[in-house]
């Protein structure tokens, strides 16, 4: 195969893809459509990650009579956190762009604020009653974007998160009653 200018795609073989050309920045969408797919992943990797944060102070300070229910759940939920920011950032590179990857670009782009107190455990629970809101409606966001310029990848794995979200949310108010 030649390779064209950067940008331009590369000629495919004779074949059954003989005369396309095959686009070498994308699989699907333009780069203004990809931009915008990144730039909502990237809100959402930003906000995601100062839960995660959040989720790991809380782990860390949690105290009183609840501490070993608080404490597991919390390790679990960052565990999964963790995996789904993964996730998120190879997304990005998915569209040939750069997820955010620090503290600082988390901190400018998020809507979530970090926590730098220990707060009661009920108020824990419902600082991250309040995080589940926000960061549903940022992947409900997104998704639409997603559906809207046929990104089924994009779609399917945040639909996955929201499903995580919304059941945390019922038992983290489940269990603040």
């Amino acid at each position: 195969m030649a390779k064209q200018k950067a940008g331009k795609g590369i000629k495919a073989k004779k074949g059954s893809t003989a005369g396309k050309v095959v686009r070498n920045h994308s699989l699907r969408w333009s780069d203004a459509e990809r931009k915008a797919l990144a730039h909502s992943l990237n809100t959402l990797l930003a906000n995601y990650q100062v839960h995660y944060q959040k989720l790991r102070n809380y782990h860390w300070n949690v105290t009183g009579g609840d501490f070993f229910d608080i404490h597991e759940n919390l390790e679990l939920q960052y565990t999964e956190a963790q995996a789904d920011i993964d996730m998120i950032a190879e997304r990005v590179r998915v569209f040939h762009e750069r997820p955010l990857s620090t503290f600082s670009e988390y901190l400018k782009a998020s809507t979530l604020k970090e926590d730098a107190t220990v707060p009661s455990s009920t108020d824990m629970v419902k600082n991250l009653l309040a995080d589940y809101v926000t960061l549903v409606d940022r992947m409900y966001e997104t998704v639409d974007l997603a559906m809207g310029l046929s990104d089924a990848g994009t779609e399917r794995m945040v639909k996955g998160f929201i499903e995580q979200i919304e059941k945390h949310h019922w038992m983290m108010g489940a269990f603040n009653k």
